[in-house]
């Protein structure tokens, strides 16, 4: 790990980062392909809003969290409370969290439709290359939400 990296690997420039895209999204000036999840933390019940980059399978909207993601326990804790903002659309949806044995067919989407997200994963060192495979072999420590209009 270099010094320019923090926990899992990440850059130290992403949680700054990450706060200037929910500034922006919620000014109404989203950037392309990111939405903005909100839910309420599960220790403070406060909203607590974060970058996420949806992707389709088969209509239907997902979400891949990195293991140990804040905003995926947020989620568990809270799947009924969870707003997606998409530019001015801010949609109050619900969290359906794919069973493991399920995974398979998002997770091999994952690198095609989630490039920035892939090099992330490679990044924190939970794939080496971000092959498909390589998703699908991590489904156990990977989550894996649908997101339903409420």
């Amino acid at each position: 790990m270099t010094a320019r990296t923090h926990l899992r690997g990440l850059p130290r420039w992403l949680k700054p980062l990450n706060k200037l895209f929910v500034q922006l999204q919620r000014r109404g000036l989203g950037v392309s392909g990111l939405a903005v999840l909100t839910i309420p933390g599960r220790r403070s019940g406060n909203p607590v809003s974060t970058p996420v980059t949806p992707m389709s399978v088969d209509g239907a909207t997902y979400l891949v969290g990195f293991p140990g993601t804040n905003w995926v326990a947020n989620a568990r804790a809270n799947p009924g409370s969870a707003r997606l903002a998409r530019g001015r659309r801010d949609d109050a949806v619900t969290m359906v969290e794919i069973p493991v044995g399920e995974r398979a067919p998002i997770l091999r989407e994952f690198p095609r439709q989630v490039p920035v997200g892939t090099r992330m994963m490679i990044r924190a060192g939970h794939v080496a290359n971000g092959t498909p495979e390589e998703f699908v072999a991590i489904a156990d420590r990977c989550a894996v939400f649908r997101v339903d209009p409420r």
